[in-house]
């Protein structure tokens, strides 16, 4: 799919060249039959004419030159102001230039066309939308694309526009309808995004304290999708309420089923409560937390402990905790059982030594590993468009695909 879409933006005036040669075909036998009066010396003179100007602006958008292309599709509107596909080949052209305010003006006029058909209308209309969203009209895209959908329901592609659009800007309740929509429409399964969608309104309820109706709102995530994220929301819930044997099961679950989300685990839970809540209500929050890390460092587990992101985050969190010593013990038993090379952590065993001031036994790891190490940092990307990042994303920020992170030692 990547490499298909890099060959599609590479080839993209090619493309659109081609489509321009087979609208004039097209165009060719629609123009037959509509000048039947006419007569064939005067039809033949505007069909060459014209052909000379799609030709025209077929070489110049090989060429890259968008606005002399843009030129000759006026000129052959001026030359015939019947060809509607004219219109929308001009107004593309202007939105992929960016001359918005030109490309609302030219689907606008299509749509003030007394003789057009509905589906034409309708194809007008939703142009009219991409342009206003493309614009960042992002209030006129969202009323122009409702428009669409109250002619027909059946459109996939404007109902994933709406989705986008609310997930941009955190409507989780819109976002929520239109994916419903989407997966009646589409007869996609869109269990996993909707899940994601129920936890991002969740946090926010969290966010303001509302506890009861967050776990409320995180109950219909889970009817949809298990997510990692929901499960985290909820662990973090049952810290609030002081439900701690709950939490001990739950994160034992999410340790075992997603071991790389270790680190990120802890530190979302350390994240702690807002600043609307009581310092009392803090103060319980952390000393919970504190039980929580403490099992999870006391913990023997053979399958864990071949995971470099468990045992980064014990070590990590014995240091937090000033416990410099088991954390050398944790990180040297693993160096030693483990068959797995891994910098990240020989870079945190260096750092480890610093601290405990054994600056030559730090000198003597500091030489062999600038020598090996190929890597840089663990980074995170989007198994679906390769974007990279060192933050946690659920949401995609470049492809806006939902929990598509995968995580690597990035060469």
């Amino acid at each position: 799919m990547d490499v298909l879409l890099a060959w599609i933006l590479e080839h993209i005036l090619a493309i659109i060249a081609m489509i321009v040669t087979l609208v004039l075909l097209f165009h060719y036998f629609i123009e037959k039959e509509y000048t039947t009066r006419l007569s064939k010396k005067y039809r033949t003179s505007i069909f060459e004419t014209q052909s000379r100007i799609f030709l025209n602006a077929t070489q110049y958008l090989i060429s890259g030159n968008r606005d002399l292309a843009i030129k000759e599709f006026l000129n052959a509107m001026d030359l015939n102001r019947e060809t509607i596909e004219t219109y929308f080949a001009l107004g593309g052209l202007f939105r992929s230039n960016g001359e918005i305010e030109k490309a609302v003006s030219i689907h606008r006029s299509l749509m003030a066309k007394d003789n057009i058909s509905d589906l034409t209308r309708l194809r007008a209309l939703k142009e009219l939308a991409i342009d206003f969203d493309k614009g960042g009209f992002i209030d006129k895209a969202i009323e122009t694309y409702k428009d669409v959908l109250k002619i027909g329901r059946d459109q996939p592609d404007v109902i994933l526009a709406l989705c986008r659009i609310f997930e941009d800007i955190e409507d989780w309740d819109e976002a929520y309808s239109y994916r419903l929509m989407l997966s009646k429409v589409a007869n996609q399964n869109q269990s996993e995004t909707i899940s994601h969608l129920l936890v991002q309104k969740a946090k926010q309820l969290f966010e303001n304290t509302n506890y009861a109706e967050s776990m409320e709102v995180l109950d219909d995530a889970f009817k949809f999708a298990p997510s990692v994220s929901a499960k985290i929301l909820r662990l973090k819930l049952y810290l609030v309420v002081g439900n701690i044997e709950d939490a001990k099961t739950l994160l034992l679950e999410v340790l075992r089923e997603r071991p790389m989300y270790t680190s990120f685990i802890f530190l979302s839970l350390s994240e702690g409560l807002s600043e609307k809540e009581s310092e009392k209500s803090r103060e319980l929050y952390l000393l919970r937390l504190k039980s929580i890390k403490a099992l999870f460092l006391s913990m023997q587990d053979k399958d864990l402990d071949n995971s470099p992101s468990v045992i980064l985050s014990k070590i990590r969190l014995l240091k937090d905790e000033k416990m410099l010593s088991d954390a050398y013990d944790t990180i040297r038993e693993w160096m030693k059982n483990s068959k797995v090379s891994n910098e990240v952590l020989k870079i945190e065993y260096v750092k480890l030594l610093i601290e405990m001031g054994r600056e030559q036994e730090a000198l003597k790891e500091v030489v062999p590993l600038l020598d090996s190490m190929h890597h840089s940092f663990t980074r995170h990307y989007c198994s679906q468009c390769g974007y990279n990042s060192d933050n946690i994303f659920w949401r995609c920020p470049q492809c806006r695909e939902w929990e598509t992170i995968q995580f690597r030692w990035k060469i």
